[in-house]
């Protein structure tokens, strides 16, 4: 006879939840870690702009609030890209509160939002000598050293965002597919995709396991910190800005300060150039769209590629 049963929530717990204002549900839905703090960046201006203190004040907000804010955040000097993503970001929660019929509408709909300045992406690429300096800055035999390198090769050869590099378990890196090592990416969204393994890659990832030793681990973090383990933080995976730390210094000793995602540009604007098919890019690199990444498509500005060059009599 089986043992009764227990609720695992009390009554009381029960009905709290009950009461958890939409607006709270919606950031709760939010997976994506770094959707989640672009979201919450956006949130977090427009409540200090408004005055909102609780959830529920969200309820109150007119269109006029929303033009308004838009129009602080010009007077300040954010760029039309962080315009539009903040205003994104509140008519998201909007659209929520319109589904839970907390509100009757979103009031940023219809909110005139700046033109995109260009189809071509903002984020820097680094020219190919460049690149290669990079990949050889990590000097010496150290675990920080060879941990470095493999991470800044893992980025340029294979054009992964900086979350997607955080997440890798040390088994990712060992799938084959067709006899070809491939490496196991959790993608945006929850996809999963398998990039085929550069070999420079390989070599410097199991040179770092091999001076790190957690090798055997599988289902343990690939990339992890080397030091500060005050909490036992050894084993755990490197942070999104223990990242973009790393790249922010070996870049700014070789006097060229970037940060992770131009990794993620070069890599993508370097496959291109090397006439590597724009689907396959796109598919490489995660996209749902291929028209963001024709944002790294530098082919029709070269002066070379041009129909002037092409007139012969």
């Amino acid at each position: 006879m089986s043992e009764p049963q227990h609720p695992i929530q009390t009554t009381a717990e029960f009905l709290r939840l009950s009461d958890v204002p939409p607006e709270a549900e919606w950031f709760a839905n939010l997976t994506n870690a770094a959707t989640r703090r672009a979201y919450e960046n956006a949130l977090q201006d427009f409540m200090r702009f408004t005055g909102i203190a609780r959830p529920e004040e969200f309820r109150t907000v007119t269109r006029a609030h929303a033009i308004a804010w838009r129009d602080d955040l010009v007077r300040r000097g954010r760029s039309g890209g962080t315009i539009r993503h903040r205003l994104a970001a509140l008519s998201s929660l909007f659209d929520y509160l319109c589904e839970k019929n907390a509100v009757s509408h979103n009031p940023v709909k219809g909110v005139k939002r700046p033109k995109a300045d260009s189809n071509e992406g903002r984020t820097p690429a680094l020219g190919d000598h460049q690149a290669r300096k990079l990949l050889d800055a990590p000097d010496g035999a150290t675990l920080k050293a060879k941990r470095d390198r493999a991470i800044l090769a893992t980025l340029l050869y294979h054009a992964l965002r900086r979350d997607e590099l955080c997440k890798l378990t040390v088994k990712d890196f060992r799938h084959e597919r067709r006899g070809v090592p491939h490496i196991r990416v959790s993608g945006k969204g929850g996809k999963t995709r398998y990039v085929p393994l550069h070999p420079a890659t390989g070599g410097l990832v199991y040179d770092y396991l091999e001076t790190a030793g957690h090798g055997e681990d599988g289902d343990g973090a690939l990339f992890r910190p080397v030091k500060n383990n005050t909490g036992g933080g050894l084993g755990k995976a490197i942070t999104a800005d223990g990242v973009y730390k790393v790249v922010r210094a070996y870049s700014a000793a070789l006097g060229f300060t970037i940060g992770v995602h131009s990794l993620r540009a070069t890599a993508a604007t370097n496959a291109l150039d090397h006439q590597a098919d724009i689907a396959k890019v796109q598919e490489w690199l995660g996209h749902a769209n291929i028209a963001t990444t024709r944002i790294y498509d530098h082919r029709k500005t070269r002066p070379e590629d041009s129909p002037t060059f092409k007139v012969a009599y």
